[in-house]
C-alpha cells in the first residue's frame, strides 16, 4: 500500500502530459446538451452490466431533469480497460466539467478515476465490489454506492455449513478488489463455520481457455474436494463452466456456488448459458421488487431497453440497474439542495446526507459507504432459467419469504425448497470424491510409546513400517465417520511428544495421533479435541497379605469393642443388683460378689442357660440384653468369617504423604508432562523419581526394588493392575490431567468436525468396543489359596484361654495350699519321724494323733434272690 500514492501521483503527471486526447477518442453516449449542470458516468458500455446501467441512469435523468438545474449526462465507455476510464475520467471533468461521477465498476478504475478527481474534489460513486479502509483518507470524495461484497460471503459460508462441507475450492479473478477484499474476508467466514479453503485458484480476466483447462484438470486429478465457490466476472465465469461442463465437472458429487457478480446477472441469461450452469446454487444482493415505484421504473426499462438493445433476450431490470438509478437520484437530490451550480465539497456533503428509500434498498451513506446489505437472495439455476429458493439474512439465517409474516427462520438451508445439484434434484452431493492421487493429510505419530495398546509401531523388511494400536483406530474410526473424505497417511516422529506437538505449529504435521496427553502447556502449538480416554493419573504401590494374628479382633472397631464391654457390665450389675437379696450364690464378700457379677454379665451373652432369676424387672432386662446379644454375636461371626476365608491384601505404603516423607524411589512413563507434574505439582524430589522406557518395565523396577511406587494413566493403570492384580494396587486419590486426545494445528478447521464424530462414536458405542479390543484389562489369575483354615488366625485366642485356664488353676492351687499347709505339714512331718524310729514306737505314737475322718454313712443294700 506505501508505493501506491506514488503510483497514482504518476499517473497523474502522465494524464496532464496527455491533455485528454482519449476523450477524443472516447465512445460517448449523450443526452440532453443544452443546460449547463451535467452528470458523467463510466460503464462498460459491451457488457451486460454496462447496459442495464446506461438504460436506468437515463429514465432517472428523465424522471430528475431540472433538479439542481441538472440538464444533461455524459456516459463514457471504459473500454475494458483501467488506463482508458482514467482517461475518460480526465475528459468528463476537465473538459465536460460535470459535478459527479457514476462508476466505474472494477476497484482498479475507481482508484484512478478517484486519483484524478482527488484535486477538484468530484464526487466519484463507485459501483466496486469493495474498498479498502484507507481509500476515503487518501480521496474523501469517493464514495461506495453500492453495498460492499463482503458481507454476501457469511451467506456464503452459511451455505456451505448447511450440508456440512468441510472443504471448499475457491476459484476468483485475480483482481486487487478480489484478492485484498472479498477472497480474505470469504475465507474468514469459512473458517467461522468450521471450514477450510483446501485450493485457491486465480484467473486474470485475460486467461487463456488452455490455461483454465489446465486448472480444472488438475483440480479434477488431485484434488478430493467438489465443492466451488466462484467469484469471477460475468464473462470469464460463463466460460468457466462452458469448459468444466465439457470436463464432466458439472456431475454427481459437484457443488457450485457462485457470487453476486455472476448471480446477480441470472436473469439476463440466455439459453446456452443456462445449459452449461444448470444445477448451479447462487447467492446475489436483495432488492425489493415490490411497490409502485419499481413498477413503474420496470415498465419504463423494460421499453428502454429493448428499443436500446434489441439483440438482447431478456429485458428484465437486475441489481445493478436499480443502484444505478438511486446513484442518479442521490446525486440529483444532492444537486436540487445546493440550489445552484456549486458542487465539489459542498455537493459532497449534501450527497452523504441523503437518506431515501431507494429500489434498491435505503440509500444512506456511513463512512462514505452506502448501507451495507443484509439480506441476500438464493437462487437455483434449473432447466431454462432458474428458481428463487429463499433469503439469507444476516443475524437470522434462512426463510422462504421477506416479510413480517415470514413463517419461519433456519440456520440450516436444507429447511428451504429443495435445490436441484447437477446430480439431479434428489441427490445431495458429498463434496468430495475418493481420488488416489489427491493429496494426503500427514498425521504425527510417535514412534515410540510406553504404552503399545494405545501406538505401537512395527518394522518389517517385506511390509515397511507400519502402526497399530487404539489411538489408531480411535482416528481411522473418526475420519471415516466424517461427512467428508480425508486422505491421510501416518508418518513416524522419533522424538519426544512435546517435540511432536510442535511439529503442527511447524507445519511439517497436520495432525499428531497417539498417547498424547493434553496439557495446557501445549495450546500454544496445537488444539486437541475430546479425550478419547479417561482421564486422570494414579499411584500403583506392591501389596502384602494382612496378617491374620489378631484378626478376631478386626470385625469389631475399638469403640465397639469397648461399647460392648460396658453395657455387658452395666447388664450384669443391674441384674446382680435385683437379684442379690433373692439368691444365696449371689452373697459373700466383696471380691465374691464382683466376679459374680462380671461372670452373670458375660454368661448371658455367650450363653442361654442363665441362672434362675426371680425378679420380672431382671427377666426384662435380661430378654432384651439376649436379644441385642444374638445379632452381635451373629454379626460377629460372619464379618468373622468373611475376613478369615477371604484373601486381604494390604499396600505396603498406604498414603502419598508417607510415600513423600519415605524418601523412596517413584518411577513414571514416557511423558516429560508426568515428571513436571511430580516434580511441580506433588512436591517429589527429582533425586527420588526414576523414569521408565514402558509401562510393562514397571514390574521389573520393582521386583529390583529399585522404585516403590509408580505413577500411571488411569487407562494403563488398569490394565497393569489386571496383569499384576495379585502384586499390586492403586493407592491414593485420582490426580485430574487432560488425558489423551488427538492435536491438530492451532485454528484447524478440522478441529469441530473430528470432534463432531468423536463424540457420535462414543454416543453409539463404537468406541467402547474398539476399547474392549485393545485395552480392556485381561480377566486377572488369582493366586491359587487352602480355603481350609489353620491355627494361625486362632493362635492368640488359644493363648488366651489357655493362659486364663493356666492361672486360675495356679490360683486355686495356692489359695487351696495356703487354706491347708499346716496339717499337710504336720502329717508328713511325722511320717517321716517315725519312719526312721524303732517299729514299735510307730503304732504307740501313730495311735495318739488325732486324725478327723469324714463320716461314713453306709446303707443297707437289698439282694435280689432271683
Amino acid at each position: 500500500m506505501g508505493t501506491l500514492p506514488h503510483a497514482f501521483s504518476l499517473f497523474a503527471l502522465i494524464l496532464l502530459l496527455t491533455s485528454g486526447t482519449g476523450a477524443d477518442q472516447s465512445t460517448k453516449t449523450q443526452a440532453i446538451f443544452k443546460g449547463s449542470t451535467g452528470i458523467g458516468a463510466i460503464v462498460d458500455t459491451s457488457s451486460r452490466i454496462g447496459k442495464e446501467e446506461i438504460v436506468a441512469m437515463e429514465v432517472a435523468k428523465e424522471d430528475f431533469y431540472g433538479f439542481g438545474n441538472l440538464t444533461f449526462l455524459l456516459i463514457n465507455d471504459s473500454q475494458k480497460d483501467t488506463i482508458h476510464a482514467a482517461l475518460e475520467a480526465k475528459d468528463l471533468i476537465d473538459t465536460r466539467q460535470v459535478q459527479a461521477i457514476i462508476g466505474p465498476q472494477t476497484w482498479e478504475e475507481v482508484s484512478l478515476v478517484a486519483e484524478i478527481a482527488r484535486e477538484t474534489q468530484v464526487p466519484i460513486l463507485s459501483f466496486a465490489d469493495t474498498a479498502p479502509e484507507w481509500a476515503t483518507g487518501r480521496w474523501p470524495s469517493l464514495l461506495q454506492a453500492s453495498p460492499d461484497k463482503r458481507a454476501q460471503m457469511k451467506a456464503v459460508a452459511a451455505i456451505v455449513q448447511s450440508w456440512n462441507w468441510h472443504q471448499v475450492i475457491v476459484i476468483y479473478e485475480d483482481t486487487d478488489s478480489s484478492a485484498r477484499g472479498v477472497i480474505p474476508h470469504l475465507h474468514d467466514a469459512l473458517r467461522e463455520v468450521n471450514s477450510q479453503v483446501s485450493q485457491f485458484v486465480a484467473f486474470s480476466p485475460s486467461a487463456s481457455s488452455d490455461s483454465m483447462s489446465k486448472e480444472l484438470e488438475n483440480i479434477k486429478s488431485k484434488q478430493y474436494c467438489r465443492v466451488f465457490v466462484v467469484h469471477l466476472s460475468f464473462k470469464l465465469a460463463v466460460r468457466l463452466f462452458e469448459m468444466a461442463k465439457k470436463m464432466e465437472m458439472m456431475q454427481k458429487d459437484y457443488v457450485w456456488i457462485t457470487t453476486d457478480p455472476i448471480t446477480s446477472l441470472v436473469h439476463s441469461f440466455n439459453a446456452s448459458v443456462i445449459s452449461s450452469m444448470k444445477g448451479i446454487l447462487g447467492v446475489r444482493s436483495y432488492y425489493p421488487k415490490m411497490g409502485q415505484d419499481f413498477e413503474n421504473f420496470k415498465q419504463r426499462f423494460r421499453t428502454s431497453f429493448s428499443r436500446k438493445y434489441p439483440r438482447e433476450e431478456k429485458k428484465e431490470p437486475g441489481i445493478y440497474a436499480v443502484q444505478a438509478y438511486d446513484a442518479m437520484r442521490t446525486i440529483a437530490l444532492g444537486l436540487n439542495k445546493t440550489g445552484s451550480k456549486r458542487g465539489g465539497k459542498e455537493l459532497l456533503e449534501n450527497i452523504l446526507d441523503a437518506d431515501f428509500p431507494g429500489l434498491s434498498g435505503k440509500v444512506k451513506f456511513k463512512n462514505h459507504n452506502v448501507a451495507a446489505a443484509e439480506i441476500f437472495e438464493i437462487v437455483n439455476v434449473i432447466g431454462t432459467g432458474y428458481n428463487e429458493i429463499g433469503y439469507w439474512s444476516n443475524g437470522f439465517g434462512f426463510s422462504e419469504k421477506i416479510h413480517e409474516n415470514s413463517r419461519y427462520n433456519s440456520s440450516s438451508m436444507i429447511d428451504l425448497e429443495q435445490v436441484h445439484w447437477p446430480g439431479g434434484p434428489r441427490y445431495t452431493p458429498r463434496g468430495w470424491t475418493t481420488l488416489r492421487s489427491a493429496k494426503l493429510f500427514r498425521i504425527g505419530v510417535p514412534s515410540f510409546s510406553g504404552y503399545e495398546e494405545y501406538v505401537k509401531v512395527e518394522s518389517d523388511d517385506r511390509l515397511g513400517t507400519n502402526s497399530s494400536g487404539f489411538a489408531n483406530e480411535v482416528f481411522k474410526a473418526t475420519t471415516a465417520s466424517m461427512p467428508f473424505f480425508l486422505p491421510y497417511e501416518f508418518q513416524y516422529f522419533n522424538g519426544s511428544y512435546n517435540e511432536l506437538v510442535e511439529q503442527l505449529h511447524l507445519k511439517n504435521f497436520d495432525a499428531a495421533v497417539g498417547d498424547v496427553e493434553i496439557v495446557a502447556s501445549r495450546h500454544q502449538y496445537a488444539e486437541f479435541t475430546y479425550p478419547f480416554t479417561e482421564t486422570g493419573l494414579v499411584l500403583i504401590v506392591p501389596v502384602r497379605s494382612s496378617s491374620k494374628a489378631w484378626s478376631f479382633i478386626k470385625p469389631f472397631t475399638t469403640t465397639m469393642w469397648v461399647l460392648i464391654s460396658v453395657i455387658t457390665v452395666y447388664n450384669g450389675f443391674v441384674v446382680w443388683w435385683i437379684e442379690r437379696k433373692h439368691c444365696d450364690e449371689l452373697q459373700g464378700s466383696i471380691t465374691t460378689q464382683i466376679g459374680i457379677m462380671i461372670w452373670l454379665s458375660f454368661n448371658t451373652l455367650f450363653s442361654l442357660n442363665g441362672p434362675k432369676l426371680h425378679s420380672n424387672l431382671s427377666r426384662m432386662s435380661g430378654v432384651v440384653w439376649l436379644f441385642v446379644a444374638l445379632i452381635i454375636i451373629q454379626t460377629y461371626t460372619a464379618n468373622l468369617t468373611s475376613m478369615l476365608t477371604v484373601q486381604r491384601l494390604e499396600p505396603t505404603i498406604p498414603t502419598v504423604e508417607e510415600l513423600l516423607n519415605s524418601n523412596e524411589m517413584v518411577g513414571y512413563c514416557t511423558d516429560s508432562y508426568t515428571e513436571r507434574y511430580l516434580l511441580e505439582v506433588l512436591k517429589f524430589k527429582n533425586q527420588n523419581i526414576q523414569h521408565f522406557q514402558s509401562a510393562e518395565s514397571y514390574a521389573q523396577g520393582f521386583e529390583d526394588k529399585k522404585i516403590s511406587a509408580a505413577f500411571l494413566g488411569i487407562p494403563s493403570a488398569k490394565k497393569f493392575l489386571a496383569k499384576y492384580c495379585n502384586s499390586f494396587i492403586q493407592i491414593g486419590p485420582t490426580y485430574k490431567i487432560g488425558g489423551f486426545g488427538l492435536a491438530f494445528p492451532r485454528g484447524s478447521p478440522l478441529l469441530a468436525s473430528v470432534n463432531e464424530a468423536l463424540l457420535s462414536l462414543s454416543e453409539k458405542g463404537a468406541l467402547q468396543e474398539l476399547e474392549k479390543t485393545w485395552i480392556t484389562p485381561q480377566k486377572c489369575t488369582k493366586m491359587p489359596s487352602d480355603d481350609s483354615l489353620g491355627p494361625s488366625g486362632f493362635r492368640e485366642l488359644f493363648f488366651i484361654t489357655g493362659g486364663t485356664t493356666t492361672i486360675a488353676f495356679v490360683i486355686y492351687v495356692c489359695r487351696t495350699n495356703l487354706l491347708r499347709h499346716k496339717n499337710i505339714w504336720g502329717i508328713i512331718s511325722a511320717v517321716l519321724k517315725r519312719w526312721v524310729s524303732p517299729r514299735r514306737h510307730f503304732t504307740r505314737r501313730v495311735a495318739n494323733v488325732e486324725i478327723s475322718l469324714p463320716e461314713i454313712h453306709l446303707k443297707p443294700v437289698e439282694l435280689s434272690t432271683e
